[in-house]
């Protein structure tokens, strides 16, 4: 069966054995919410863009979890042109709690110790999803390939992709697969932490698996949560409670692998005990909203972020512990960095995929990750213990900085991502 692909932006021809061909500057692969900010940034540019998405759009977007989204984020969505469509839907942190398990001090965060009117924000996968992907559907330098698979890599910048026919653009699913060509400058990979383009381009990683793992929830309290989110370091693991829309909280609820496999196994009334003693009373009866879900948490860095034609953005370059809610953050300003990078690039006449190019964008990021999954490592390791010289410091530690504002201030900056470089979209 024939596609008419030509009232789209790339170049696109049929081989005799039914196998068709298409030339862009960039292919993204994976379409979640790095991979898509990525795109956006490339709106409204020269240069021919495809993002390549296993799932259907709907299915993409449907899934079940928000985010802790830092100011910076916050700025670089503002930068897009996509905060009023996106902002009223987030919740805005008006206060952030840190504690040491049930220690009667906590450390308080307010919007006045930081640059905005909110101390940091919950999003709600769907609400970014729908924002990016309306914005990627409506460019017109951008191919938006839904339930398309990479099968093959002839070499880092040439895949074979199989897409479902009549269907694989823009969301729509019908049909057969068929075989497709992708020749470009430069491959992304948005695609994971198990990323395919990473393994493809026989890029190395290093890091290690914790011993513990995460559960995630969604609840209703019976008494309004008052924007307020808390992060209580228990001797298990950190337990963050995230504030969302219509009165609802996510819990993201490290703990042993164990200890962990046990609570999911138990009833949903023996659940919500469990998870009442370590969420408190402040907020009075606690109703479950959602079958409670678990990851493993692991620490990974990528030993390259880039290869000619090759790089990396997201989950697929690094992982960190859930403790401060950093990843999508992370991801986000990688995305945003590479895109100002390849534009900047297209300007000079560069050739995206050199690694002269690509190295720019390794240099700005690296290190700077480098140091937030260092930081998330080593809160996680400093609390999630019961070892008495350090629960002495560490809770003199929550009287010393709740008392400084200088200090609270400058770790603030730290937690929401104003150090190092920032992107021209999020100034």
């Amino acid at each position: 069966m024939s596609v008419d692909l030509s009232y789209r932006n790339a170049s696109t021809e049929q081989s005799t054995d039914g196998t068709y061909t298409h030339h862009y500057d960039v292919v993204i692969v994976g379409g979640g919410v790095v991979g898509l900010t990525l795109a956006c940034g490339l709106r409204n540019t020269n240069l021919r863009v495809a993002v390549i998405e296993s799932q259907t759009a709907h299915k993409a977007a449907s899934r079940p979890r928000a985010y802790a989204f830092s100011p910076v984020s916050a700025k670089i969505l503002q930068g897009l042109g996509l905060w009023d469509e996106v902002g009223p839907q987030l919740t805005h942190f008006q206060q952030v709690l840190l504690s040491d398990a049930d220690y009667r001090k906590a450390l308080m965060f307010r919007p006045e110790d930081g640059r905005g009117d909110a101390v940091y924000f919950s999003a709600e996968h769907t609400v970014l999803m729908k924002a990016l992907q309306g914005a990627v559907q409506s460019a017109q330098n951008i191919d938006y390939w839904c339930e398309a698979e990479v099968q093959d890599a002839q070499s880092n910048t040439t895949l074979t992709v199989d897409c479902r026919v009549d269907g694989q653009i823009n969301g729509q699913a019908s049909g057969q697969y068929e075989r497709h060509t992708f020749y470009t400058q430069l491959v992304v990979g948005a695609d994971g932490a198990r990323s395919g383009v990473r393994d493809r381009a026989k890029i190395r990683t290093f890091g290690w698996k914790y011993w513990q793992s995460c559960i995630t929830a969604v609840l209703e309290p019976e008494h309004s949560h008052a924007n307020t989110a808390y992060e209580k370091f228990w001797p298990s693991g950190p337990f963050a409670i995230l504030p969302l829309p219509n009165n609802r909280c996510q819990v993201v609820w490290t703990a042993p692998h164990q200890e962990a496999k046990e609570m999911l196994a138990l009833g949903k009334e023996q659940f919500l005990q469990e998870l009442s003693y370590r969420y408190g009373n402040d907020m009075g009866e606690l109703t479950l909203v959602n079958e409670p879900m678990m990851f493993p948490v692991q620490l990974m860095q990528s030993k390259h972020y880039v290869r000619p034609g090759v790089a990396l953005v997201g989950d697929a370059a690094h992982c960190c512990h859930p403790v401060g809610g950093q990843g999508l953050n992370m991801g986000i300003r990688d995305a945003t960095a590479l895109a100002e990078v390849l534009q900047q690039a297209a300007i000079n006449g560069e050739p995206l995929g050199s690694l002269k190019v690509l190295k720019r964008y390794e240099r700005w990021r690296k290190t700077e990750n480098w140091f937030t999954l260092s930081l998330t490592d080593f809160l996680n390791r400093s609390f999630s213990n019961r070892f008495l010289p350090l629960l002495v410091a560490r809770r003199a530690g929550i009287w010393v900085i709740d008392s400084i504002g200088p200090l609270k201030r400058l770790i603030l900056q730290l937690m929401t991502g104003f150090f190092g470089k920032l992107p021209a979209k999020a100034k």
